[in-house]
């Protein structure tokens, strides 16, 4: 429904400056939903890879583990010797001013040697100790990538919310009240003509009755 403005040639200006706004706007949701759909999609598709690789990653990972168990005895006093990891990192990058994380690991000690001692473990022990750090590289990955798309999916629901409320509410409000006030102008400019005319009329009979 049109929103009733009174029909001033002011009011003409400011509800085609007010359209011109709002489809700008719609252009500019539409094509910012556009991209970030494009990185969203390219990331679950990096993501399901990873997630078959971190699968596959696990497995190999606990299957190590129940064979150092089976040939070293439990594990648990040499897993305390490795220390905690707290070389986690969070940055952030922006893709259409939506805040992508970005997660990074110090490459310390921890990876560059082992914590126990050699001699009261043996080399399924290490595997094991090599095939969690590498399951842990890959949860970080696969952790930053579904946060991110999770994030951007967010994004874009709220983003095509705006286009929606746009295209469908504002733009046809604002077109209505364009035709609105250019119609009640123009039938104003019709009438006002008319008694233009009328008033030439009369006058040129007038001025014919005069001379006679």
């Amino acid at each position: 429904m049109a929103v009733q403005a009174v029909p001033t040639k002011g009011n003409l200006m400011n509800s085609k400056k007010s359209l011109a706004l709002a489809k700008n706007g719609y252009e500019l949701l539409d094509r910012k939903r556009n991209i970030l759909i494009r990185e969203m999609m390219t990331l679950i598709d990096h993501a399901n890879k990873l997630q078959s690789e971190i699968d596959g990653a696990y497995e190999e990972a606990y299957i190590a583990l129940q064979t150092a168990n089976i040939t070293n005895g439990f594990c648990e006093d040499i897993s305390n010797a490795v220390p905690v990891e707290d070389g986690l990192h969070l940055d952030s990058r922006s893709v259409m001013g939506v805040e992508i994380p970005i997660l990074t690991m110090d490459e310390n000690e921890v990876h560059n040697f082992l914590h126990y001692g050699a001699r009261s473990t043996n080399s399924a022990v290490d595997k094991a100790f090599i095939l969690f750090n590498k399951v842990k590289t890959l949860t970080v990955e696969l952790a930053e990538i579904e946060n991110s798309v999770y994030r951007l999916a967010v994004s874009i629901k709220k983003t095509q919310k705006r286009a929606n409320a746009l295209k469908n509410i504002m733009i046809p409000r604002f077109e209505e009240t364009v035709k609105f006030i250019t119609d009640a102008l123009d039938e104003k400019d019709r009438e006002e003509f008319s008694r233009l005319k009328v008033i030439k009329r009369k006058k040129l009979r007038d001025s014919a009755e005069s001379a006679e």
